[in-house]
């Protein structure tokens, strides 16, 4: 039987967010997209590394599947 893995949801809290670019910095599979007023995480492209979650410098970013103590 194959095991399948679903995608979980991850969000960004735009009251947070501060657009510095951290997190599209981090992202080693280039999941994140941003620009001047939009964020945008594409979960087909995340490999749920945790670095967005760990890297942003405000906190703004948060997925269902991180559950790791900073």
């Amino acid at each position: 039987m194959a095991e399948v893995k679903l995608k979980t949801e991850m969000d960004v809290d735009r009251s947070l967010c501060n657009y510095c670019g951290a997190c599209v910095g981090m992202c080693p599979t280039d999941a994140i997209f941003m620009d001047d007023t939009v964020i945008e995480i594409h979960e087909n492209k995340c490999i749920e590394c945790g670095f967005c979650v760990v890297g942003c410098p405000t906190g703004a970013i948060s997925a269902e599947w991180f559950h790791a103590t900073v």
